[in-house]
């Protein structure tokens, strides 16, 4: 027991268990090449290998980048061992939130490194269509430790879309992703993470995020698929005016399935504003939802919104933290967890539905969250992945 949750059914992965001999692979300039088995894998999870719309694309297989290229002006987008090599200060940026010794995960991440991204909007542009990465898994009981930067400059404007999957014969393996943003004075940062797993991976980011005066954060994560474990808990820090942070995610876990995820956000100047919210549904997994905030100064202003669905055996855990240290924070929160209600399956079956097209039309709709600032071809995807899941569970 920890935090008052029983972990008995819980495993926590060994880093040093996982193959580290991963093999290479090689530099695909042209993606209409790749295996179409990886193509469709990728594009479940928002990434698009004809790259129409799309400002740059990066995608890393195992610990190879095997493309990396940006097709619009005003964006930058490549590995980030190639980034460090260009860019004398951006060591500076390299650690800088999130200390290697933070636990067992940072430290053979950062031990055994297996390169990441660099992503970069230039100050002033605006980016018109999305950038999009993927970091796949195609090596049987392997480990990726991906190192992640992200800088939003002044003023600009960018939508990432990440996509985290594995190969459709994987089934087992470990995923380490370090990731740090950086969001300049102005400037604005849409980051959509969609996450499609093999049903034993484990999966620890370990994410930190910095955003500086008026700047904003909109942090949407997408959770459907059966997976061994998931632990995440980003820390955002507020530390200018006026800056804003917004998180969504939609979470399903199945049987065997152990989902914490978490938002923490600190509120260091006035007139800073967060919101959390989360939907979670439990079909024998294990769903922990997390959500802190703590503010610091009069004038911040903060909710956290977590509902939880059981449809059968599991556990739906709701923490909602705040800390208010000073007079004048709005910090506010609702929790709610329970089983669909039995009058609306009686209404809509008095409509025509049978009970089964009922409870799947419920499970639909508390799934289908209005996600802000998504691509339509994106949206679409989620959509028709939000129908699959809730056909699969019923």
């Amino acid at each position: 027991m920890r935090n008052g949750i029983d972990r008995s059914r819980f495993r926590d992965p060994d880093p040093s268990k996982y193959n580290k001999s991963t093999k290479s692979h090689a530099y695909v300039e042209d993606l209409q090449l790749v295996d179409p088995g990886d193509a469709r894998r990728w594009l479940s999870v928002g990434v698009d290998t004809s790259e129409s719309n799309r400002a740059a694309t990066f995608i890393q297989k195992d610990a190879s980048v095997v493309h990396s290229r940006a097709s619009m002006e005003g964006v930058e987008m490549m590995p980030v061992t190639e980034a460090l090599e260009t860019y004398d200060w951006l060591k500076d940026y390299l650690w800088r939130h999130i200390s290697p010794e933070k636990d067992p995960f940072t430290e053979h991440a950062s031990q055994v490194p297996h390169n990441g991204y660099f992503i970069r909007s230039k100050p002033g542009v605006k980016i018109s269509q999305p950038v999009q990465s993927c970091l796949y898994l195609a090596e049987e009981g392997s480990t990726q430790n991906v190192h992640n930067i992200v800088i939003a400059e002044e003023d600009s404007e960018m939508h990432i879309i990440t996509g985290c999957a594995t190969s459709s014969h994987v089934t087992s393996g470990l995923h380490l992703g370090i990731s740090e943003f950086y969001v300049k004075k102005g400037a604005t940062l849409h980051f959509t993470m969609i996450h499609d797993w093999g049903e034993q991976v484990d999966v620890r980011p370990r994410t930190a995020i910095h955003v500086e005066a008026g700047g904003v954060i909109v942090s949407n994560y997408i959770s459907l698929r059966p997976l061994g474990s998931l632990e995440m808990n980003p820390t955002t820090i507020l530390d200018g005016k006026g800056a804003v942070a917004r998180f969504n995610s939609i979470l399903v876990a199945t049987h065997g399935s152990w989902l914490d995820v978490g938002s923490r956000v600190f509120l260091n100047e006035p007139d800073t504003r967060a919101e959390i919210i989360s939907r979670a549904i439990t079909a024998g997994g294990t769903i922990i939802a997390r959500g802190e905030m703590i503010g610091k100064v009069a004038g911040c202003k903060g909710h956290l919104e977590c509902k939880g669905l059981i449809l059968s055996d599991g556990l739906m855990h709701a923490i909602p933290e705040l800390q208010g240290h000073v007079p004048g924070v709005d910090m506010s929160h609702e929790a709610a967890v329970g089983k669909i209600d039995q009058r609306e399956i009686e209404y809509l079956m008095a409509r025509g539905l049978d009970e089964d097209e009922a409870v799947s039309t419920i499970v639909r709709g508390f799934l289908n969250v209005n996600i802000e600032g998504l691509p339509p071809a994106l949206a679409a995807e989620i959509d028709k992945a939000v129908t699959e899941t809730q056909k699969d569970m019923m």
